[in-house]
């Protein structure tokens, strides 16, 4: 009597070499994605922090010249930050200040000091 040979060509499913292999493959695609997104969270946060501080200055520019075209005219720097609303959303928070001659900035583990330069009769003031 002939036995029967199972052949291993018909046999379906993965070798363990093969579940290996591709969770290797998957453990390093995925470092490789956390490191990316490590990196495009602190590229955001950097890039609102800058944002925040052409917005300032944009408000700043904007109080100062409706002060020069006002019937008033431009009367002094405290005058212009008191109209200076300082406020750039939940995210981005001040501590301390700010004040008439700047603050610093944070936003999650980021922060930067700016130091505001006042505001003159030919120039608006500057945050920097």
């Amino acid at each position: 009597m002939m036995e029967k040979r199972h052949s291993l060509g018909n046999q379906k499913g993965f070798t363990l070499i093969e579940l290996i292999s591709i969770m290797i493959i998957l453990g390093v695609l995925a470092s490789v994605a956390v490191r990316k997104y490590d990196n495009l969270t602190k590229t955001a946060t950097e890039r609102v922090l800058a944002v925040a501080v052409k917005e300032l200055n944009v408000r700043e520019s904007l109080i100062w010249s409706n002060m020069k075209i006002s019937s008033d005219g431009y009367t002094n720097d405290t005058d212009v930050y008191k109209a200076l609303s300082a406020d750039l959303g939940s995210r981005v928070k001040w501590d301390p200040g700010p004040t008439i001659d700047g603050g610093t900035l944070h936003i999650e583990s980021q922060s930067i000091v700016l130091n505001r330069t006042h505001s003159t009769n030919s120039a608006p003031g500057k945050w920097q």
